[in-house]
This record gives structure tokens, sequence and C-alpha cells, in this order.
């Protein structure tokens, strides 16, 4: 039976920095302390950080072929640890490339936590990584210690699916269409423009209003809304001036129904980037967007995680199904929580956020039943738009 939660030790080194390198990485039950897998190599020449990153990503390797669901890492260099966490800038290019290849490990398991530990208590990756050390350096391997023979690696399989998304097979699945009827339906919607999309910037925590377009396109948005649902028991909102507008403009249209504000419907904290353009942020933080590309486990530098914003939009939905079960809810909010509830919603992987584009003010259409059936009506619906361009 695979190990659904295994902690991986790893370490590694060099003689001379750069000089002769290798790396050691243990995998280990955490509850009995049995080692389940060993990994350790020489590297040639290469520096410290080079070679801990390396130890990094083959512990990683073998926690995966073990079929681990969940990984506690533990490692005695802080700067892997504070970048792999996303509070410290990869600012050498030689360490950007195993960053990312390290961020796309983490995306294959459901959690993966960092911390930093002391030299003397990471001491069997360290004595993996002197012998490989020792074996660029050309030295007679040491005569290994009883009991601590390489433990044999598990028969590789494939690691579990990401659990960032929804697993489709919790959900029914059926050719037949349902009736809608016993439905709650989720009318999801984009807010209009701003000044920053226009620009092509970072708009996440920051309350930038709608621009001129954008409130136009809050009133298109709104006769839309009342066509597709002439009865809507809710209308919620994130609580940024740009979704509050935007949810104003569709409650006045369905009648004026009360609009409710939702923190959890608040937009990603992209922390240091917050304003900046992308080209800005791609030119400043290379390998850190890198790695935020590869996982939605890795946050903005002083920002937030798409998996924690994940977590945030399930539990509206969660709230949403139990309050108006068979009802019709509008949900206002922004680019990334949409994201996340439309790929639960079609079970699909963490590449489908970056091939995904949400207009502003699009809207898309979820039906989600109570045995958990989900059908997905429309995705960035914008008809109603083109009388404005």
């Amino acid at each position: 039976m695979a190990p659904r939660v295994v902690s991986v030790e790893a370490d590694g080194g060099s003689r001379g920095n750069p000089g002769p390198a290798g790396y050691g990485a243990v995998v280990r039950d955490p509850e009995t302390g049995e080692v389940l897998a060993e990994r350790s190599e020489s590297l040639g020449t290469a520096t410290n950080n080079v070679a801990e990153y390396q130890g990094l990503i083959a512990g990683l390797t073998a926690a995966a072929e073990l079929g681990a669901v969940e990984v506690d890492v533990r490692m005695d260099s802080k700067l892997v640890v504070e970048q792999m966490c996303g509070r410290w800038q990869i600012k050498h290019p030689g360490l950007r490339p195993l960053a990312a290849q390290a961020a796309a490990l983490v995306g294959r398991f459901a959690a993966v936590r960092f911390s930093w530990i002391p030299r003397e208590q990471n001491r069997h990756a360290d004595a993996l990584a002197n012998a490989a050390m020792d074996a660029a350096a050309g030295r007679p391997p040491a005569t290994a210690a009883p009991g601590r023979a390489a433990a044999p690696a598990a028969t590789a399989q494939p690691a579990g699916t990401p659990a960032t998304g929804s697993d489709p097979a919790t959900a029914p699945a059926s050719w037949e269409p349902r009736p809608t009827f016993t439905a709650t339906r989720l009318i999801l919607v984009r807010h209009g423009e701003t000044a920053y999309t226009e620009q092509r910037r970072y708009s996440g925590r920051g309350d930038v209003p709608l621009s001129e377009r954008g409130r136009a396109q809050a009133q298109a948005t709104g006769a839309r809304v009342a066509e597709l649902a002439p009865s809507v028991a809710a209308v919620l909102s994130s609580p940024l001036s740009r979704c509050t507008a935007t949810a104003a403009s569709i409650a006045g249209a369905l009648g004026d129904v009360p609009v409710r504000t939702e923190d959890d419907l608040i937009e990603c904290d992209f922390g240091q980037w917050e304003g900046r353009t992308f080209a800005e942020v791609r030119q400043q933080w290379p390998g850190e967007m890198d790695a935020w590309l590869a996982s939605p486990r890795i946050a903005p530098p002083g920002g937030e995680s798409f998996t924690h914003v994940a977590e945030r939009a399930h539990r509206v939905i969660t709230g949403l199904l139990t309050a108006y079960p068979g009802e019709t809810v509008v949900v206002v909010s922004h680019v990334s929580p949409i994201k996340l509830m439309l790929r639960d919603a079609l079970a699909a992987g963490d590449g489908f956020l970056h091939r995904l584009f949400l207009d502003a003010a699009g809207i898309s259409v979820l039906d989600m039943w109570p045995d958990g059936g989900v059908a997905v009506r429309t995705v960035n619906d914008t008809a109603h738009l083109a009388a404005l361009d």
C-alpha cells in the first residue's frame, strides 16, 4: 500500500563552491521513521545551492515514485526553503530552472510543506551528500555502516493526479441531460474593465475602480443576466469596488435584488507584483514567475497561492449549494476565483488556469446538483458586449 504522507530530508554541497558536488535525499515514514527510499548522486563541479536543489528534486521524485499524496520537506538550506515558499526571490539565473523543476514536482502532490531544520537533524541526507561529493572528487567510497545500506526504492508508479481540482471519480457520470429545475445555477461574472485591465497590470487586492468602458460593460452585463435569469435568488460580490459596481448594475437590471459582499470572492493577492505590468514582472522576477506558473502552490513574493484562492472559492460554492438549492445565484468576482471554479467544475488539471482566458464582464454558467453532478453551460460569454466595440 502506497504511503499517503512521507517526509523528505534532502541536502547537497560542494567542496570549493563551486567544486566537486553531490546530493543526498531520504524518504521516510513520518510516524515510524522507517527509511522508504534513498537517493544520492555525484554532480561533477557545481555550487552548494545547485546541489541542494538537486537533492530536493531527487527527494520529491522518489516520493512521487512511492505514490505519496502529501510530503513534508525538511532541509537545512534556508535559501531553498525560503525560495520554495515564495518568501525569497530567486536571483541567481542558474537556480531558476531548478526551482521551476522542483515547483512542477510539488504540483504532483495534494500538499507539500517546507520547513528548515538544523544541520544536526539532517545527518542522514548530509552523509549521503558527502559520500557523493567524495565520489565526485575521486575518493573511494566509505564502507556503509550497519543498517545504512540504501533502502530499495518502491516500485515506481505514477503519482496521484493533483488534488487541487475536483476528482472526476467523486461526481456521477452520465450522458443523459439532467433536469435543470433541480440544479443550483451559478452565473459567474467577471467585473468590468478598469485602467489596470487595459494597461495589462496585475490587479489583485488594490481597489481599482471601473473605467468608463467598464461601467458601460456592467450595464450591458446586467441586461444580459436579466435575459438569462429573470428570477435570481441572490447576487454575491467580491468586496472590491470594481465588483460591487458591476454587481449593482446587474442587481438593478434584475429589479434591485440586494447585493451581498463575500470576502472569499476577492481576487488573489499578487503581493509585490500588484500594479506592475506583466512585462515588468517577467523582467524583474523571472525565476519567481517560472515557479508560480509551474505550480498553483507557489505564491508571488509576498502574495497568495492559487491553492489558497481555490480553498476560498470552494467555500463559497459549498455555501451557495446549501443556502440556495434549486435556485439561481449571480456571483461577481475576479479572474482567479472564477477560473478556479471552472477548473474544478470541469475536473481539469492545473494547466487549465493558464489556457483559459476570461474577458472583463464575461459570463460563465454552471449547473450543480445535490449529488455532485455538474454541467458547465457557458464559458466567457461576451456577446452582450459587441455593441460597445
